[in-house]
């Protein structure tokens, strides 16, 4: 039986076994077994061991692979395994001294410096498997952006998606088989792409031009970027509603009565590691919720459907925002299930949640804020004042 560890996560380029340094020929050649997708074991054709072609779909091969632990297995991945790749799908089955990671340079590394770009200053994104949506927080004249994609007809997407945005004028470099005996560097922008011919594995760096509108980063965006049947948290009191939740990398906010969502997308477009889960009641609000979140690149805000607190996730939240079906009943409940540190904060439109809010602000403490707005409107000539409904908020650390 082989020692640990039994599993060397190998990265390889399209320059083969002439890319790989003396640590990962040597695992290779001790190797008992070596899996990889037909592409990458192509690159590899003195194997002197048992090779098995990685199934699709990808998930199908991880318990292929666990059960050869005992032996000497090498598993074959693009690049840098780690940077949107393959990697953490195997080792979050392992436990710690049963693989070690051997990876080559990265496709973004490869192209930023074929096209003499900083990659410090150049988001990265994997759209493989997910949305080219996700490209939208990101469309600002001037920024450059590389993109691992799957195929030719997602480099055709990308086109389409930045022409129909109004960033048709954006320069795409086109960047094939990287480092291999294949590579090919195109350019052309994006609303004359006619390519058919894009070969696999593919890059895409992007120069970001046109006159589409850019989605800024501030908490209080305006409500024009949020579809609506008019039940959405409107830019002054969401700004300030965001401010008082407090948004942190990584943390998983609960935002119930969603609406159409503002809140928890905006809590998802303040840092890309956080998470947020929306509860709202009515089917067709949360199916809107899931457009806008999607529609803003944040495709990752689950959304259920049904009422809290009968309806809450599992996992414990670092913050809950209370923008709909506000009462005793689902204040008493959260605070049961809110962990020391959490934040909660609730908005009150009707003089019975008011109320509530200052009973529970008097027993518990917290911060509570009246927040009247007016907005200048015509009046004959000349403009006038007309005031909105008084929000009050309620907001506390448990």
């Amino acid at each position: 039986m082989a020692e640990l560890p039994w599993l060397t996560i190998l990265g390889i380029g399209e320059d083969g076994v002439e890319g790989l340094s003396a640590a990962a020929r040597l695992a290779l050649d001790a190797a008992e077994l070596v899996m990889g997708a037909p592409r990458h074991l192509a690159l590899l054709p003195g194997l002197r061991c048992e090779a098995v072609e990685w199934p699709v779909p990808f998930a199908d091969g991880v318990p292929l692979l666990l059960a050869q632990r005992g032996r000497r297995v090498v598993m074959l991945a693009s690049g840098d395994p780690f940077w949107f790749g393959a990697g953490t799908s195997v080792t979050r089955h392992l436990v710690p001294g049963e693989w070690i990671a051997l990876p080559a340079l990265s496709s973004f590394a490869r192209a930023a410096a074929r096209l003499g770009w900083a990659l410090q200053d150049t988001p990265c994104l994997g759209l493989h498997a997910a949305p080219v949506t996700r490209l939208r927080p990101h469309l600002v004249p001037g920024r450059r952006l590389l993109v691992l994609v799957r195929d030719g007809a997602a480099v055709a997407g990308i086109a389409g998606y930045l022409d129909g945005t109004g960033f048709g004028a954006s320069r795409l470099h086109l960047l094939e088989a990287l480092g291999g005996a294949r590579e090919r560097v195109r350019a052309v922008s994006a609303d004359t792409y006619a390519f058919s011919d894009v070969a696999h594995p593919v890059t895409v760096g992007i120069e970001v031009a046109g006159a589409g509108m850019v989605l800024p980063v501030a908490c209080g965006r305006d409500d024009s970027w949020f579809a609506s049947d008019g039940q959405l948290t409107k830019r002054p009191v969401r700004a300030l509603t965001l401010s008082a939740l407090g948004p942190r990398p990584g943390a998983l906010l609960w935002d119930i009565g969603a609406g159409s969502g503002s809140i928890g997308i905006e809590w998802l477009l303040a840092h890309p590691a956080n998470r947020a889960v929306a509860i709202e009641a009515d089917p067709v609000r949360a199916e809107r919720a899931r457009g806008n979140a999607a529609a803003l690149g944040v495709d990752r805000l689950a959304v259920l459907v049904g009422r809290a607190p009968a309806l809450l996730p599992e996992e414990t939240p670092d913050a809950v925002f209370i923008g709909g079906g506000l009462s005793q009943f689902l204040l008493e409940a959260l605070w049961a299930r809110l962990p020391a540190g959490a934040r909660l904060v609730a908005n009150a439109v009707t003089l019975e949640s008011e109320a509530l809010l200052a009973q529970w602000h008097a027993e518990r403490g917290g911060s509570l804020l009246r927040i009247e707005l007016a907005e200048a409107v015509p009046l004959g000539g000349r403009h006038g004042w007309r005031a909105r409904y008084p929000v009050v908020q309620w907001s506390i650390t448990r």
